[in-house]
């Protein structure tokens, strides 16, 4: 048997992967999906042998990855807040500063109950991080997709969490007749024509959940129009949108009558999640 087939160690295979995809963080986690075992197990065994099939599996994933797909999609699963998630290309990847949004209805509604909205939720992200940690919330999870509202439903089951109702239906149409002490929502707000909905990651993620129109500010509007009527008085609106979108936000949010408008910066510096609360009747 020559050198070409001679069975690859870890060892040689993470090696070859992380020259492909210069980051040794990617082809471990890859490789340790490819062998269902924990990434630590890998540098710890890294002279065992490879099987043929266990190979050329690891090295489909790797030409996926090198082509630009998101991680998440290779290996089914994402990490957010102190959750782990299923994803799927049917929904929009969790990232890390929409944990941000997260920490803001936290901090906003301090009560042991309250009722909460999450608009679009795809994955169930921000439903379920909220509902780990308020159990005592009642919290209502939309998406217009029926795909993504079935992977939340999946995770939720998953994480055995009990206190989030799903319901299909376009941002308010399932909250008809229905008042919260807090929506929520990470909308699509990257303008149609922006050039980074050129980037490969991107374009293996739904297109609905990155842009909703020419401006990027087309649902972010919806939200914010429509919103004061499914809010208890003194209720919250919390918003992720983009980093250049601050003052366009601030000022739909003001022309709305809503007061104490304010934009937080993720762990970049950028301003990324704005809060603004209902007038009181």
């Amino acid at each position: 048997m020559d050198a070409e087939q001679s069975p690859l160690s870890i060892a040689a295979a993470l090696a070859r992967a992380t020259a492909r995809l210069q980051s040794a963080l990617d082809a471990q986690l890859l490789l340790a999906h490819t062998l269902v075992r924990p990434r630590s197990t890998l540098l710890a065994h890294d002279t065992e042998a490879l099987q043929p099939a266990q190979t050329a599996a690891f090295e489909l994933a790797v030409a996926r990855r090198a082509r630009g797909e998101p991680l998440a999609y290779i290996t089914g699963r994402r990490e957010f807040w102190t959750l782990e998630l299923q994803v799927t290309p049917d929904v929009l990847v969790p990232r890390p500063e929409t944990e941000l949004l997260v920490e803001r209805a936290l901090v906003l509604l301090p009560a042991q109950e309250a009722r909460v909205a999450d608009l679009g939720t795809g994955s169930g992200a921000i439903a379920l991080a909220l509902a780990s940690e308020r159990p005592r919330w009642r919290i209502t999870a939309t998406d217009k997709s029926p795909a993504a509202l079935a992977l939340a439903e999946l995770n939720a089951r998953a994480l055995n969490v009990g206190n989030v109702r799903f319901v299909g239906g376009d941002w308010f149409d399932p909250l008809a007749g229905e008042r919260y002490d807090l929506i929520a929502s990470n909308p699509p707000y990257i303008a149609a024509g922006d050039r980074s909905l050129e980037d490969p990651a991107l374009r293996h993620e739904p297109p609905v959940a990155l842009s909703s129109g020419a401006t990027g500010l087309e649902a972010l509007a919806t939200l914010i129009g429509g919103a004061s009527s499914y809010l208890a008085a003194a209720g919250w609106l919390l918003l992720e949108h983009g980093a250049d979108q601050q003052r366009a936000v601030a000022d739909l949010l003001v022309s709305q009558g809503f007061a104490h408008v304010r934009c937080h910066a993720d762990l970049a510096g950028l301003p990324r999640v704005t809060e603004a609360q209902r007038p009181p009747d």
